[in-house]
């Protein structure tokens, strides 16, 4: 489980393609923290650390990873956004986020708004129900706050202190990002979508899966 809240920024040293995918990320995490076998959240993709040197670690994505996410276009240089898994006890600074990717969306635009960001995303038809005005929504690993959605696409608006300490602010027009949507939301929608008498095909039709 993680929060969303954006631990370091790494960047994709080696990619390996295999019957998995192997990925090595240089990282600023303490290289003394490590432990084989924990999650981290690499934008916003939950991965397993297999191998580790120094700061570096490595991380293998199944094929089922790539077709869901946006992982199988990363290469050398490509910068990405860290969390380690959040330990019981402490802080829930942005929202519950699992770091399992429910669909890739594409940035539509983006402005400047004050001293902030604004960027509008395109919103895949089985999300679409997951998604409030005020709301919550972890794009490339990123707690946000929806501002405003429409039926096929959804906005955010990051601060200053977001697009120093993530990827997204570099991205333009047309690139690709992963979405997870609140997963109370996702529960609350199912919840009422059995209420109303849909049958588990007319759910999973709806994007209740």
């Amino acid at each position: 489980m993680f929060t969303g809240l954006v631990q370091s920024l790494g960047t994709i040293d080696r990619v390996s393609v295999g019957a998995v995918t192997d990925l090595w990320v240089t990282s600023t995490f303490d290289p003394t923290d490590f432990v084989l076998g924990e999650s981290i959240s690499c934008d916003g993709v939950c991965l397993t650390v297999v191998e580790f040197q120094g700061p570096r670690f490595r991380v293998q994505a199944a094929p089922e990873t790539l077709r869901r996410s946006t992982l199988g276009n990363w290469a050398p240089g490509t910068r990405v956004n860290l969390e380690k898994a959040l330990r019981a006890g402490e802080r829930l600074g942005g929202h519950l986020v699992q770091g399992h990717v429910d669909g890739v969306a594409t940035v539509l635009e983006t402005r400047p708004d004050g001293g902030s960001w604004v960027m509008r995303f395109s919103l895949p038809s089985s999300l679409a129900a997951f998604f409030v005005d005020k709301g919550s929504v972890c794009i490339d690993g990123v707690s946000l706050t929806v501002t405003s959605v429409e039926s096929d696409r959804f906005s955010v608006m990051l601060i200053p202190e977001t697009l120093q300490r993530t990827s997204l602010g570099a991205k333009g027009v047309g690139a690709k990002v992963n979405l997870e949507a609140d997963i109370i939301g996702k529960y609350v929608a199912r919840m009422v979508g059995l209420r109303g008498g849909l049958s588990e095909a007319q759910l999973k039709a709806a994007g209740f899966e």
